[in-house]
């Protein structure tokens, strides 16, 4: 089979045109088993993908892939790895077959892919994670550290320096002959560890194309970095629109897709073309880059029940009930804004919601505008720290000279 190639069959009947040890790394994102129909319209709603998860029982979905998984070993090299995707519907399932096919002792890890999701109205706990296990040929696998920055709240410093234990096993620092405290070799962050939070494509991502199931590139380029080097060759056996072959072009491997449905395949390839690749603003500018919230304003919204809004000038938050089936905001007055100021930036961002009150939050006794004046489902309170200023006011004046 020649690389760097999408194929349109069964995958298990090209799998076994694929010869023996010739593959470094296996990505498989397979159906899930949630015995349904998948399917999905493009950006512009010309085309409609889809695909069938729907089996007879679980045993003929187990004995399905049971079969690929045998190929799939067969075809990996003695350093090669698999990455099988799956979600809750049947991971327990899936992971037994794993150990059956290659081995207890070849689990490596099980990566909980997490990412943030809307709510839905489905009672129970929200779906935000999906399971990716790991699983090594042999022993003798492939495999890249990856290294991340440390917490925010990690003393790097002490980090820096090296430790030793003493005889009752606590551990403290290492010292030379001088009492001075040794250092320790150069750091390159923390190790990846097992939960990778990778934002799930967002609808108006110029990456996303419509099919159903797809996943970010960011995600395969995390898992390709990790188990395979340039010029490797990376087999994913249900490419679906191509992300795994996108992934690994992109990072100078070998791959080789196969899917059954001639749109995929279509579709896979016109990707391949393009090599389309959203980046994440989370992912490289980190969580802190979308606070703007101080402790002071975190405060305040907590101490009236309202949960903050990032990156919004003109609402700093929403309670968290309603009034008359609507959403509350809140602004609070920020150190150089006149009140007006404040009132006018909510309602500029509150314009067409069809709020029916507004609070605004007074943190500056400077000024103060009758409530005659403003709209009439906009709330002047007062905060905290504002009325105990008042009250050490009024105290002051009271007091003789």
């Amino acid at each position: 089979m020649e690389l760097n190639k999408i194929y349109k069959g069964n995958s298990l009947t090209k799998l076994k045109s694929i010869a023996d040890n010739s593959i470094d790394l296996i990505y498989m994102d397979p159906p899930f088993f949630t015995q349904r129909k998948h399917q999905l319209s493009s950006k512009n709603a010309k085309q409609k993908f889809e695909f069938s998860d729907v089996w007879e029982n679980v045993e003929a979905y187990l004995a399905f892939i049971q079969r690929i998984l045998i190929e799939s070993k067969r075809v990996l090299k003695d350093t090669g790895s698999i990455f099988l995707h799956c979600d809750k519907t049947a991971s327990h399932h899936l992971r037994l077959l794993l150990d059956q096919v290659f081995g207890v002792n070849n689990f490596r890890s099980e990566i909980i892919w997490f990412y943030k999701r809307w709510s839905n109205a489905k009672k129970g706990l929200l779906n935000a994670h999906q399971n990716i296990y790991f699983y090594s040929k042999s022993n003798n696998f492939k495999f890249n550290t990856i290294y991340q920055d440390y917490s925010l709240t990690t003393n790097i410093d002490q980090i820096l320096q090296e430790r030793t234990r003493q005889l009752n096993g606590k551990s403290t620092y290492k010292r030379d002959e001088k009492g001075q405290v040794v250092l320790g070799k150069e750091k390159k962050g923390v190790p990846l560890s097992d939960v990778w939070e990778i934002p799930y494509l967002n609808p108006k991502a110029r990456e996303r194309v419509g099919y159903p199931t797809q996943k970010p590139v960011l995600l395969l380029n995390q898992i390709i970095k990790i188990a395979s080097d340039e010029n490797d060759v990376v087999l994913d056996p249900f490419c679906g629109s191509g992300t795994t072959c996108v992934s690994a072009a992109f990072l100078k491997r070998a791959f080789i897709g196969i899917d059954i449905s001639k749109d995929a395949v279509k579709l896979a390839r016109k990707r391949l073309d393009k090599m389309v690749i959203t980046q994440s603003d989370l992912l490289q500018k980190g969580k802190q880059f979308y606070l703007e919230k101080t402790p002071k304003e975190l405060y305040i919204l907590k101490s009236i029940g309202a949960f903050p809004v990032q990156r919004n000038s003109g609402i700093d938050g929403f309670l968290d009930h309603h009034f008359n089936g609507k959403p509350i905001p809140v602004k609070i007055q920020s150190k150089e804004e006149t009140l007006e100021n404040s009132i006018a930036k909510l309602e500029k961002a509150s314009n067409n919601k069809g709020y029916e009150l507004k609070i605004i939050i007074q943190t500056n006794s400077k000024e103060n505008i009758s409530l005659l004046e403003l709209n009439p489902d906009v709330k002047v309170i007062k905060s905290m720290g504002l009325k105990i200023q008042e009250i050490k006011s009024v105290q002051k004046e009271l007091i003789p000279k």
